[in-house]
Formats: C-alpha cells, structure tokens, sequence
C-alpha cells in the first residue's frame, strides 16, 4: 500500500510541475505569435492526443512521465512539414532573439512563480511547526560549547529572525555549506537576551542530508519526562511506575525530557536500572528491568513519556505572506545554485544528486504527513526544477538562454554546426548526471 501511495504521490507531485513549466514555454509562445503544433506531458512515443484551437494544436500523453515539452513550429525539424506562406512569420526561428529568451525563459520563471503562489497560500493559512526553544543538550556538543543550555530560545541568526525549527535548521544550513561560523541571538528563559556563536570547525564535514542541528547538539523543547500512559502487563508496570509519574533519574543521571527517558532505556534491556522519580510531590525510587523488544536488541518498559513539542503557528496577512514567498522562494532558489557550485569546486559531495526514486521517496512520506507538508515539498521541488533547467547545459532551457545570450553580445546566431555539437555534449552530460542521481539513490534505500 506504501508503495502505491508513493507512486501516487509521485505523480501528484511531478506531474502539475511539468504541466505548469510547460505552460510557461506554450503562453508566452503563443503572446509572442510562435504556432504550437504539440504540448506534451511525457517524453517519447505519444499514447494518446486531441487536437484543438485555430492552430489545431496536439495535446498530447507521451510514454515517459518524467517530463514534457512544446513543439514550436520550427524550420530547422527535418520531420515536419514544409512551412506555407502563411505561418512563415510565425515560426520559431524568425522571432527576435527577446522574443525567443521569453519563450525559453518562461517555463523556468512559471516554476518559480507557481512555488510563491502555493508558499504564499500556506503562509496566509498559517504553517504550524516547533518553535526554536532548545532541549537539554549533551556538554560535548558545539552548541552546549557555544554557551547554549535548555530552554534558551534562539531568535535570530546571522541577523535574520528565526521564528520556527524550520526556520532554525535554515540559516543553520546556510552556514554549514558556507562552513562559516553562525552567529545566534539567543534569549534565556530569565527574559535576558545573548550571543553564542557556532565556530566554522563545527560546521565543516556536516552532511546535509544527515540532521544537522541534531549533529550540533541542538533539539527542539520537549517537556518534562511525564509519563502519560503505562501499559498493562510491561516491565514498567510491574516495576511499579503509574500514569502521571516524572523521572527525573536513571541510574543516577538526570533524565531531561521523554526522549532523554527513551535513549536511557533502549540500550538497556534486560539490564536493572535504578529509577528515581516524583508521584504527588514525593520522591521514589524503583529497580526496573526493560524488556527486549522483538528483536532482541532495543530495551523498551512500554510506558509512554510526554513528547509534546512547543509548537507555533507563522501566518501572514496577503501582503506578507506573498513577501514572504517570494523570499523563501529566492533563497532556496540561490541556496540550491551555490550548493551546485560547491559540488562542481569539490567542496560538497556528489552524493547529495538526487534523482526520481529519493524525490518519489519524500514524495510518499511527505503526503503521509499531511497536506500542508506535502504543497511545501511541491513548491521546494517546482523551485528545484526551475533552478535545474536554467543550468546552462545545452538540452536544457538555459543552455539555449546561454546560446541567446551569446547572439544578443554578438548580434549574430551561434553557427549551426557548433550547435548540434553543443547539444549531443550537454545530451551525454545530462545522461551522466541522472545515472549519478539513479545510483545515489540505490544506494540511499540500500
């Protein structure tokens, strides 16, 4: 069943972005007078097509799903037809060298607008995520280093306000791929306002891909290690533990929050811990065994502890929530062409090209996490294609937006034969590319 939803959300995903970039490239073809003969969904052999409008254009579904294109009337197709009279000014290669960077330009540019409209409707409807309180860390971690202790609230980064967890591990990202120092504005739970800084060391040899403020020693709040439920029949109820206790000791060691509690326990099966905690305002102290769970490795007392997080909600009014779309449009756009840049200098992994399998993999698991998540992933991935396709590698719309450029510098079209050698090098980079990206991501799921 998790497989079906995953293809699924795939296609729920990929396909409207096609679509919309598609678009694009067909609206702006058609305003600038280019006759359309095709808009496919899919590339290859097409399986089914109608024709409509003055122009009679073929609206088509080709075989393969991952990705589309318009077929403009152009002189240089050895397979069509010969141009009558009549549409010899509406052919592709006859517009001026603006008109054919519009037409390229807009599917790219529809991506990134079709992400600032969906942020800007999840901002207006508000997005709800964990607010930046921190949770006990370990001393040897960069943030306990840094001078940050449980319950210090960050505010700020770099001089950006940070308003939600999402925000946090953001800037914090933005950081880790400059590996530069971040510099925090922190305040106490005292009402007192502070600065901690993130040295460069820590940031260097952070995989993205990896929780990066989890590497850091940094966690979001939870409260305090309540235990809301104890199962009948487990370890913890026969050791005696209640609904309503709070650890505050495991052995001796103060136990922070439920998830402390939880890492205290799972690897300790079979082993007697000493559990020291509070019931109506008395201190107790019980012997408690945690069972193996099936597998034999992970001790677990089947007691569940409050893991609640402090949750906030960031909404906007229409103004601001289309400011703000714009601007998490832009940087993610800017992050993702500097994290290329690094990976072509060799100062981040390769490993991070991902390709359809990790893309319809989130694509699953953000679906099951709701709606507001999955629209978030869709505008994240409708910017990544956008940024991917004004790449300038020859097949891709910005390596035509480089060929037009270099027309408008020289006031002539590059010559025809380096064109066509152009195109089948950009051809075997991009066939390289998504052989890197398929076997990253065999290698993710094994």
């Amino acid at each position: 069943m998790n497989f079906i939803q995953t293809v699924l959300a795939f296609l729920l995903a990929l396909g409207p972005l096609i679509i919309f970039h598609e678009l694009g490239h067909y609206t702006v073809a058609r305003l600038c007078g280019v006759k359309v003969l095709r808009f496919s969904l899919g590339m290859g052999k097409v399986v089914w097509s109608r024709r409509f409008g003055k122009d009679q254009t073929e609206w088509a579904v080709s075989v393969l799903p991952l990705g589309g294109y318009v077929k403009m009337l152009d002189s240089r197709d050895e397979q069509a037809p010969a141009i009558g009279a009549a549409d010899l000014q509406r052919e592709f290669t006859r517009q001026s060298v603006w008109r054919r960077i519009a037409i390229v330009a807009a599917g790219p540019l529809a991506n990134f607008v079709l992400a600032i409209l969906v942020f800007a409707g999840l901002y207006m409807h508000g997005l709800e995520d964990a607010g930046t309180r921190l949770r006990a860390m370990a001393p040897d971690t960069a943030a306990y280093q840094a001078g940050l202790r449980p319950g210090d609230r960050v505010i700020a980064v770099d001089g950006t306000p940070v308003e939600s967890w999402s925000d946090l591990r953001w800037e914090i990202m933005h950081a880790v791929v400059d590996q530069r120092e971040a510099r925090l504005e922190v305040r106490r739970p005292s009402g007192g306002s502070f600065g901690a800084v993130l040295p460069a060391g820590a940031m260097s040899g952070l995989d993205l891909e990896s929780d990066v403020l989890t590497r850091l020693g940094m966690g979001a709040w939870l409260p305090k290690p309540v235990l809301e439920e104890v199962m009948p029949g487990g370890a913890g109820e026969r050791a005696g533990l209640r609904a309503g206790d709070l650890i505050i000791a495991i052995d001796g060691k103060p136990i922070a929050d439920g998830m402390a509690l939880i890492d205290a326990i799972r690897p300790s099966g079979g082993r007697a811990l000493s559990v020291t905690g509070l019931r109506d305002g008395a201190q107790f102290t019980l012997a408690v065994t945690p069972e193996l769970d099936p597998s034999g490795k992970v001790g677990v007392l089947k007691v569940r502890p409050a893991l609640g997080r402090e949750m906030v909600t960031v909404a906007y009014g229409p103004l601001g929530a289309l400011a703000r779309a714009v601007r998490k449009t832009w940087e993610l756009g800017a992050f993702q062409l500097k994290f290329i840049g690094k990976m072509i200098t060799g100062q981040a992994s390769w490993k991070n090209v991902t390709g359809p399998i990790t893309i319809a993999d989130y694509a699953g698991q953000t679906a099951r996490l709701g709606a507001i998540v999955f629209l978030s992933f869709v505008a994240s991935i409708s910017i990544s294609l956008g940024v991917m396709n004004l790449l300038p590698i020859p097949v891709l719309d910005g390596g035509l937006l480089l060929y037009y450029s270099l027309e408008v510098l020289t006031g002539r079209p590059l010559p025809e034969r380096i064109g066509e050698f152009a195109q089948r090098a950009g051809l075997g980079l991009l066939v390289m590319l998504m052989a890197l990206a398929v076997f990253n991501d065999v290698v993710r799921l094994l």
